[in-house]
């Protein structure tokens, strides 16, 4: 096997190869287009579109494409060939800085939420330079913004480049006002990926797996994850084997995989990278995403990235690691000096004020058909949005709220004057796994993300919001200047604190009393997708994405219908599913097993007249009223699953099925659940929970 630091990076188009294959001027140029967003012009882009295809076919590559998010939150491509074919009947390998530039795919099957008509389906890929081109499988992969032919963004990537704009312009003002040089500001992130692996063979028997994502019926295991012996314990030789080549080619793709490890639930593990810049964090966690799929196949395994795929035990988050950094400096660092303690409060109020202010919309940002099955037990965060600061970091925020000293580990005591400002210490003591916003140390964990979503739209309305909180602060505080602003910038600090402090919750997220004390607080609980979604289009929403260019009004109405839309069909594609398996799977088996019991009964009583059999009559009884229930449930799922879809209001839909198509398929799977409990394993027709868990 290669060394690490050899194939580490190879099929990317990165920093280092530019420097090495790009004439000087046309690297300098590059840069400064990566650097400040300026365009290329056509010689330049030439000159990088030659020296990429030359690159790439050199690493065996035939094809390329502009490979781009669509807003159903997958990626997309479409294969070109290098080719072009000369008039004696041969060919040259051609590639042109237009083609490197824009592209043209037709845009009618990919969602729109009513941004285009049928008639102005085409659609404009256009390269984004910030994110690295790569080679998958013999295609030179272009990272690429994808808008309609009226030039409105119809991707995931379009509105997450323009929220780390507007960020960056309002932290850069910020940091002016500490006497700080302008540098480039970035969000960065590192996405924690957890992630089933079962065995193709139970997989191909589970029609629910197949088809959804999840089992939609199935008893708890006898054995699940009580004994915690899963959590961080030795991996298992086929497990690892696909560990090692996701490793491998994820390297290749200058993927900076770190931690690997086996997670609480029986056959779920988890991978995580190494922070770094927003956008491309998160092109390259869909990247992993896809490879984790492909190779599994390569060991007789399936990926399952559903949030929920099993009921009773944890489902599969993707935590978002966030934070703010300015050349190498993270602006959420504490700091080791008082002014710099100033300015990391400064940060940390703005995270505050941001989360406060829009709470539903990061809810809504994660909010998913399979994440409401995740969300609020086995780990994974209630849908309340709040924040958990930890002890220390907590002491502060009260200290600087109530107006008290503030004494740290080293008996150092704080008031409100900005010079005997401690070196606090960072928080490293987080243990508090149900809350969805945690600061842990010199970053935010949002922890609300399923294991499926595209982080672009939670990044996007973090992006998004803290830029509102940093400008509200920087047209504050502009003409002030020394000790004024420092005085200024304090009491400031002391009032966003005060007036948003109700978002801040260091306790237990599971208690039945958290409920409650949120509501008291006035704080949102949208416990659905359907409930989570409305927000969107309030004005308020509008209104912030407007303000920072990231959204127009058109762009966000367009989001929210396709949300609703996916998450209306993938709710009809479940209740289709759990009727038919019902009906052509379950049921027919339980009843030929009622058929063999009572036939073993009769032989019995004939055999023996007087025989005990008050046991066997029980268990038929109950299996024979269990039938009758359960055929009960599935005709009562039948008329509200007709009765829904002929609704044409996307949301009353979804509102429905939220609210009672997802009760009635409860409702059907708590009898056959039950009838799986009293039916004869040999009878049973799909793998139960140990099955499929245990022997991967």
């Amino acid at each position: 096997m290669a060394k690490v630091t050899d194939i580490y990076g190879s099929m990317v188009f990165n920093d280092a190869t530019m420097q090495e294959r790009l004439p000087s001027t046309t690297y300098k140029t590059l840069a400064k287009t990566i650097e400040e967003g300026k365009p290329l012009d056509e010689e330049c882009a030439n000159d990088v579109a030659h020296a990429m295809k030359e690159w790439a076919i050199e690493k065996g590559a035939t094809h390329y494409t502009h490979w781009f998010q669509p807003l159903s939150g997958i990626t997309s491509e479409k294969h070109d060939s290098f080719i072009d074919p000369t008039p004696e009947g041969r060919a040259i390998m051609k590639f042109s800085g237009k083609e490197l530039i824009q592209g043209e795919p037709d845009a009618s099957s990919f969602p729109s939420g009513g941004l285009r008509a049928t008639f102005e389906a085409r659609g404009y890929t256009a390269w984004d330079p910030t994110s690295y081109a790569f080679i998958k499988d013999e295609v030179l992969c272009i990272p690429t913004a994808f808008c309609s032919y009226t030039g409105e963004a119809l991707d995931k990537k379009t509105p997450l480049l323009r929220s780390m704009s507007a960020i960056e312009e309002q932290a850069k003002r910020v940091l002016a006002l500490f006497g700080e040089p302008e540098r480039h500001v970035v969000t960065t992130v590192g996405s924690e990926q957890e992630y089933f692996l079962i065995s193709e063979k139970d997989y191909a028997q589970r029609q629910d797996l197949i088809l959804t994502g999840r089992t939609l019926f199935g008893a708890p295991p006898c054995k699940g994850q009580e004994l915690e012996e899963h959590y961080f314990g030795a991996i298992r030789p086929s497990v690892n084997e696909f560990m090692k080549e996701l490793d491998d080619e994820l390297w290749a793709l200058g993927v900076p995989a770190k931690t690997k490890h086996n997670e609480v639930a029986p056959a779920q593990h988890e991978l995580a990278p190494i922070f770094t810049n927003a956008n491309r964090a998160i092109d390259e966690n869909l990247l992993t995403m896809e490879k984790m799929r492909l190779l599994a196949s390569h060991y007789g395994l399936v990926c399952l990235q559903h949030e929920k795929p099993f009921e009773g035990i944890n489902g599969s988050g993707k935590h978002n690691n966030w934070s703010i950094s300015a050349g190498k400096t993270n602006l959420l660092d504490p700091g080791e000096t008082p002014m710099h303690n100033l300015r990391f409060l400064v940060f940390l109020t703005g995270v505050i004020q941001a989360v406060d202010e829009y709470q539903e919309l990061l809810r809504m940002s994660v909010a998913s058909a399979g994440n409401d099955h995740r969300l609020g037990a086995n780990e994974a965060p209630p849908a309340i949005i709040s924040i958990f600061l930890g002890d220390e970091l907590g002491e502060i925020v009260d200290a600087l709220i109530d107006d008290h000293e503030y004494t740290n580990a080293e008996k150092v005591a704080m008031d409100l004057g900005v010079a005997v400002l401690p070196n606090f210490l960072k928080d490293n003591t987080d243990r508090n796994r149900t809350s969805p916003f945690a600061f842990t140390g010199n970053k935010f964990e949002f922890r609300m993300p399923g294991s499926a979503v595209n982080l672009s739209d939670a990044n996007m309305v973090l992006n998004t919001a803290m830029a509102k909180s940093l400008k509200e602060f920087a047209d504050e505080m502009e003409g002030k200047a020394g000790a004024d602003f420092e005085q200024a910038a304090i009491a400031y600090i002391k009032k966003t604190l005060t007036d948003h402090q109700r978002i801040i919750f260091n306790g237990n997220g599971y208690s039945d009393e958290w409920p409650k004390e949120a509501e008291r607080r006035g704080l949102a609980n949208h416990r659905t997708t359907a409930d989570a979604l409305p927000c969107y289009i309030d004005q308020k929403s509008i209104d912030l994405f407007e303000e920072f260019g990231v959204l127009s009004e058109p762009e966000v109405h367009s989001r929210y219908e396709v949300k609703l839309d996916k998450y209306n069909k993938l709710l009809n594609i479940e209740i289709r599913v759990m009727k038919r398996m019902a009906r052509r799977t379950y049921l027919p088996a339980i009843n030929e097993y009622i058929g063999e019991l009572a036939s073993t009964l009769n032989s019995i009583k004939a055999a023996m007249p007087d025989a005990d059999t008050t046991q066997q009559e029980a268990t038929l009884r109950k299996l024979t009223d269990g039938v009758g229930k359960a055929y009960a449930a599935l005709n009562a799922l039948d008329a509200l699953h007709k009765e829904i879809s002929v609704l044409e209001d996307e949301q009353e839909k979804a509102n429905r099925y939220a609210h009672e198509g997802i009760p009635a398929m409860e409702a059907l799977r708590t009898e056959i659940d039950l009838l799986e409990k009293l039916t004869d394993r040999d009878h049973w027709p799909v793998p139960t929970y140990n099955d499929i868990l245990f022997y991967v």
